[in-house]
């Protein structure tokens, strides 16, 4: 197997992260850990495991740009960065992304109705920045490139837990390389992040993700490396239930909104009593979601007040 698995520990509540070495014309690491000394530790000793330096590896490509994934890819000099476009902004990190960036979250913030002494949440929003990488892409990859040095394994677009989400397709073994796209033992979450092209809009982060999810199922994957626990077998089983438990939870927001009129914060206070106020961001991120996903169903409408913000009731 070309392929070698290297767990890394990680202080997010997901846990450990999962980095792989993919041997062939060129020695590749996909995604690097967060930038602790613990996780350089980790990846060293993988890496060892496999017979292999750092200074050996030739690429280092990232399935997404979150920090548990990007934070290493300062400690391959020698390596050639690869990734979805997207990396870049979080990898320069520029004045200028950023003044894009707190604006992107002060305009949802505000449609969502959320009350002012809650705006502190968008410098919350910059997630914890000191564990990511700070060097800009070499390259960037996209849907249907061949891996460099491994003309099996195809660049599958794969958006909604990242605007940078990428997975690799291998269709000779019907293996694929999966990031946070599918994870065995959790549900990844959509979340909501400025678009690389700042004229789209907001990013309709959850009908990405079933979207993503779906072409799966059109696919005879029959597993999946995953980004952290486990790899994943039965793919089209677990897809499918997700799906419909994500169905089930629009459901619940339908019912709960009624006839009567209600902004995402007042939705996400009440779906995540407890969570909310410690997770703001990934709680309005879930809550925008089931808002889209109605929305496309046609089965809410929704109406902006003088205040600029927006109000949802049943159709």
């Amino acid at each position: 197997m070309s392929l070698h698995k290297i767990v890394i520990p990680t202080n997010f509540a997901v846990g450990d992260v999962n980095s792989y070495l993919l041997k062939g014309d060129m020695l590749t690491l996909i995604d690097a850990g967060p930038k602790t000394p613990e996780a350089w530790e980790a990846l060293k000793f993988g890496l060892k495991q496999a017979n292999v330096r750092p200074e050996d590896i030739e690429q280092v490509v990232l399935t997404h740009h979150h920090p548990d994934h990007a934070g290493w890819v300062d400690g391959f000099e020698r390596a050639k960065l690869y990734g979805h476009p997207y990396n870049d902004l979080w990898l320069r990190r520029d004045q200028a992304f950023f003044d894009y960036h707190d604006t992107f979250y002060l305009e949802r913030l505000q449609e969502e109705g959320v009350p002012e002494e809650l705006f502190f949440w968008i410098k919350k929003m910059k997630r914890p920045l000191s564990l990511m990488g700070s060097r800009p892409l070499d390259m960037s990859i996209n849907e249907g490139d061949s891996l460099p040095g491994h003309p099996d394994w195809e660049v599958m677009e794969t958006l909604g837990h990242a605007q940078s989400h990428v997975s690799f397709w291998n269709k000779e073994t019907n293996e694929m390389i999966g990031g946070d796209h599918v994870i065995s033992h959790v549900s990844s979450n959509p979340l909501i992040e400025p678009p690389l092209d700042p004229s789209e809009g907001r990013p309709k982060s959850l009908l990405q993700y079933n979207a993503s999810l779906g072409r799966l199922l059109k696919m005879p994957v029959e597993v999946v490396y995953s980004g952290h626990g486990d790899e994943v077998r039965n793919v089209h089983e677990l897809i499918t239930g997700r799906l419909e438990r994500q169905h089930q939870r629009a459901m619940k927001v339908l019912e709960m909104i009624g006839y009567n009129e209600k902004t995402v914060y007042q939705l996400a206070q009440e779906l995540f009593p407890h969570a909310y106020e410690k997770e703001l961001g990934l709680t309005l991120s879930e809550t925008i979601g089931q808002i889209d996903y109605l929305l496309e169903d046609g089965l809410i409408t929704e109406q902006m007040d003088e205040q600029g913000v927006f109000h949802f009731r049943q159709a």
